[in-house]
């Protein structure tokens, strides 16, 4: 990806939407922290909002919004989900499901965040902004799933090498058993060829040691 399209991400996932309706105290409180970028103090404001109305849009989308911020993307995405099922806005929808792509493209769950900014798209079509984040999620994407495939081609090659290696390696050990084993065998037979010799030896000794002296004739 060109610097380019590394500026422009960044630009467009930075763009969090913030919803400030007739709320509770600590949401509005919330707001204001949020927009001093005191994000931990705000998430706890939202949290507040929350405890007394839990259906809460702007609670839950904001919260999502300061956790984001502190790159806690995984709570972050749970907060969208919940606001974009607490309200009929369509405008407010767009805005969850927007952000939530957001929070996956950070995770790089793109196939998932290409499903996210096509839910917001169906909410707001002419949200050039979530166009964009889509098109390069897509290709994201792609690149992703490119380099999975190379990532598992080599683990295939270096996979087909180690068993090459591993028959070389058997084939090279079965030809050296084969060795000892002829070695022994041998060894077994010279041993086997020196003792008959030497119960051939003992056994002439005995014959000769059998034999009668020899009488000279009387004459």
């Amino acid at each position: 990806m060109n610097m380019r399209y590394k500026i422009l991400i960044i630009l467009s996932l930075c763009s969090i939407y913030i919803y400030a309706q007739k709320e509770s105290k600590s949401v509005k409180e919330g707001n204001k922290l949020y927009e001093a970028q005191k994000f931990t103090e705000a998430q706890k404001k939202y949290e507040e909002g929350i405890s007394r109305n839990a259906d809460s849009y702007s609670a839950n989308f904001n919260l999502g919004n300061a956790l984001y911020r502190q790159k806690k993307f995984n709570e972050a995405y749970d907060k969208y989900v919940k606001a974009s099922s607490v309200t009929k806005n369509k405008k407010q929808i767009a805005a969850a499901f927007h952000n939530l792509g957001n929070a996956l493209m950070e995770e790089k769950q793109y196939e998932k965040s290409i499903e996210a900014y096509k839910q917001s798209l169906k909410s707001n079509p002419k949200d050039d902004e979530t166009r964009y984040n889509l098109a390069v999620a897509q290709y994201m994407l792609r690149q992703q799933q490119q380099q999975q495939q190379q990532q598992q081609q080599n683990k295939d090659d270096k996979q087909k090498e180690n068993d090459q290696q591993q028959k070389n390696n058997d084939n090279q050990q079965q030809k050296q058993n084969e060795k000892q084993k002829m070695d022994r065998d041998q060894a077994e037979q010279i041993l086997q060829a020196i003792e008959q010799d030497e119960r051939d030896v003992q056994e002439k000794r005995k014959i000769k040691m059998g034999q009668k002296a020899k009488v000279e004739k009387e004459w």
